[in-house]
């Protein structure tokens, strides 16, 4: 007879009420001879490693590292989309301020424009009150010093040129106006007339020739006697003769201007 005839022998005596109550090793017993599961399972072993779930996980973790680079991704075409609208803007706005700065431009050349005509204007309005006037022309005598070119460009800044004597009659007005106007000694003005296109061929600032002449003559200092070297003409104010001097030399000069009123 095995264990089990004792168990179930034990159990008939127990129904009957001759055996004690169960402990908790006859209850184990009786569980293991039916073949019951035991109250605490084994642990169980971990699973091998196979190349399968290796591939899963790597396969995975691309798949997440792929999802967080499309999510940068976009992050970043909404950055650009942003910044392009930003640059458009920019743009918009450079472009009005370009607009702004060509009206600024063609008011500040209108504004230098007019300025220059008023200057012009004043100067003729000067030349005209202070000056001399002769026939249909007013002369002014200016003690800053300049060579040639700056004195030309000085009279045309004032609405006028260099003075231009054309006859005997003009030439002998300018000659008394400078005389008085400096009185004592002898203070050479520029007069609006050189040879610097061709030797020996005087012209005056407006490019016509000088037909009638007011050289020195003088034994000792006979004009013109500088050649090619001095091809600028000044009048002396003590005697209203006229020198050839260096176009570069700095002296005073004669204006005149257009008398519109006596026209």
């Amino acid at each position: 007879m095995g264990p089990q005839f004792s168990v179930v022998v034990m159990l008939c005596l127990c129904s009957l009420g001759f055996c004690a109550p169960p402990t908790q090793q006859s209850v184990a017993a009786m569980k293991k001879a039916r073949g019951d599961v035991p109250d605490q399972l084994p642990e169980p072993e971990p699973e091998p490693t196979s190349q399968l779930s290796d591939f899963e996980n790597t396969y995975n973790y691309i798949l997440s590292r792929l999802a967080d680079m499309d999510q940068a991704i976009h992050k970043l075409n909404v950055g650009h989309y942003t910044l392009d609208v930003k640059v458009s803007q920019m743009g918009d706005r450079l472009s009005r301020i370009d607009g702004k700065v060509v009206e600024l431009e063609d008011i500040i050349h209108d504004l230098d424009k007019y300025s220059k005509e008023n200057r012009k204007e004043m100067g003729r309005l000067e030349g005209c009150q202070k000056g001399r006037r002769v026939g249909y022309k007013c002369y002014l005598v200016y003690r800053n010093f300049e060579d040639y070119a700056g004195a030309s460009r000085k009279c045309m800044e004032r609405g006028g040129r260099l003075a231009m004597p054309r006859d005997r009659r003009e030439q002998e007005a300018v000659a008394d106006y400078v005389k008085a106007f400096y009185q004592t000694g002898n203070w050479p003005v520029w007069l609006g007339i050189n040879d610097l296109l061709s030797e020996g061929m005087y012209l005056f600032d407006d490019g016509t020739r000088v037909s009638y002449f007011q050289w020195r003559k003088h034994f000792l200092s006979s004009q013109p006697d500088g050649g090619r070297r001095e091809n600028c003409v000044a009048m002396s104010s003590d005697d209203g003769d006229w020198w050839d001097h260096y176009c570069d030399r700095n002296m005073g000069y004669l204006c005149e201007f257009d008398d519109r009123v006596a026209l």
